[in-house]
């Protein structure tokens, strides 16, 4: 079998969790880097204590169920990560609610006892496999994505260069053009001057002969 078609070895995944602006995010992949490449993010995330590995089982079955896709939820609330989260409604509201409301909002014990019940359930091997396969094909969707996007701005900058030389060009050859009418005047300019100055020579020698005859003629 060719090399490069030879079965690359699958990573585990884990699960990563960060907030960027009205969503906490998450996704399952293989490694920090990789989540940090999911979510778009331009600085370490993780350096930072942005972002996370997360344990908590219902975060981590979302995840591994469509893994490197990056699901949401609106960001400090606990419902269940999607792809198509909505825009948290209560952001404006917060701050002019009671403060007997908010804490009558809190999670009951037993809804908190039953989340750590949840804990003990594991993704088996062949379920990880499956997850870490079908992160290596969304990864590889993406990857091609980008590609396309970049050949689309290779393209438009290639469209822009070509227009910006033809008009560089266009006006280069009028420059030229200029310059060597203005060299031509310039040079029909001296010659006019230099014609203007023989004849100017030509009067003074004439005129002083005819004066001097003009004098004589009067003695």
């Amino acid at each position: 079998m060719p090399k490069d078609l030879k079965t690359k070895p699958t990573r585990k995944l884990k699960t990563y969790q960060t907030s960027l602006g009205f969503y906490d995010q998450a996704v399952a992949a293989p490694s920090m880097k990789a989540a940090l490449d999911a979510w778009g993010a331009k600085s370490n995330l993780f350096h930072q204590g942005a972002a996370k590995e997360t344990d908590d089982p219902d975060i981590v079955a979302a995840t591994m169920a469509s893994p490197g896709v990056v699901l949401r939820r609106p960001v400090g609330s606990d419902g269940p990560f999607t792809e198509q989260a909505k825009l948290p409604t209560d952001l404006i509201d917060d701050e002019a609610r009671p403060k007997s409301r908010a804490k009558s909002k809190a999670k009951p014990k037993k809804a908190a006892a039953k989340a750590t019940g949840k804990s003990s359930r594991k993704i088996d091997d062949q379920q990880a496999r499956k997850a870490a396969a079908a992160f290596e094909q969304e990864e590889r969707r993406r990857e091609a994505k980008r590609r396309k996007e970049e050949a689309a701005r290779a393209k438009q900058r290639a469209r822009r260069d070509k227009a910006v030389a033809s008009a560089q060009a266009a006006l280069d050859k009028a420059r030229r053009e200029h310059d060597t009418r203005t060299e031509a005047i310039g040079a029909e300019r001296a010659a006019l001057d230099e014609r203007a100055e023989a004849e100017a020579t030509r009067w003074d020698k004439q005129r002083m002969k005819l004066a001097e005859a003009v004098r004589r003629a009067r003695e």
